[in-house]
């Protein structure tokens, strides 16, 4: 289709780097509004919010990809990286909110990760991540070699933690909440039955 393979080009053209940077500012704009006011009467909690919805949307953006280009046609992949650290990068400093700015107690931490099964859930997510963001330098790839695609199916639990504590947080059985872990659903579909399409099709698939 002319319209797609427009837009592939155009992407083609587009470097990888001003996703970077660009972002690298969502957590410093959202301190800047805390601090003024911004973020209404409660703005760790606003914060903490804004941060971690973020970093779940990246993730699910990240899942897209593959079904975005096998569906319809629109390649993202050479910014897979570039999402899937920024989602990590996000999480990262919903986490950090909470702990330094919400908290604020060391004595706290590990008795909310226990009690509160809403934050044990995140912080399993939270966990699965750190890996995959450790080992996505070109670097990493070499040296795992096959072994790096086995350890990045971790995104998918990590993907389907992060939407259930985002449930779990929400009291009550809210809409917003419930759409992003149905998106998220769908789109763990999608990606496993791509895979499984793709192991069956593999001429050495029988061995």
């Amino acid at each position: 289709m002319p319209v797609i393979e427009a837009v592939n080009a155009g992407l083609r053209r587009v470097p990888t780097w001003p996703v970077y940077v660009v972002g690298a500012l969502p957590p410093v704009w959202y301190f800047y509004l805390g601090l003024t006011g911004g973020l209404g009467a409660e703005p760790i909690s606003e914060m903490e919010h804004r941060l971690g919805l973020l970093g779940l949307q990246f993730l699910l953006l990240g899942l897209a990809i593959t079904p975005l280009r096998r569906f319809a046609g629109i390649n993202l992949i050479r910014f897979r990286r570039a999402i899937g650290l920024l989602a990590f990068y996000y999480i990262s400093t919903h986490l950090l909110t909470w702990l330094l700015l919400d908290i604020r107690d060391p004595a706290r931490i590990w008795a909310d990760i226990v009690k509160r099964p809403y934050i044990t859930i995140g912080m399993a997510g939270f966990l699965l991540l750190v890996p995959l963001a450790a080992t996505s330098s070109n670097a990493a790839v070499r040296r795992l070699g096959k072994r790096w695609r086995q350890l990045h199916w971790l995104v998918y639990p990590a993907v389907l933690l992060g939407a259930v504590h985002f449930v779990m947080l929400r009291k009550g059985w809210q809409i917003e909440p419930l759409v992003y872990l149905a998106i998220a659903v769908i789109l763990l579909a999608l990606r496993l039955r791509i895979r499984w399409v793709t192991a069956v099709m593999r001429p050495d698939s029988g061995r």
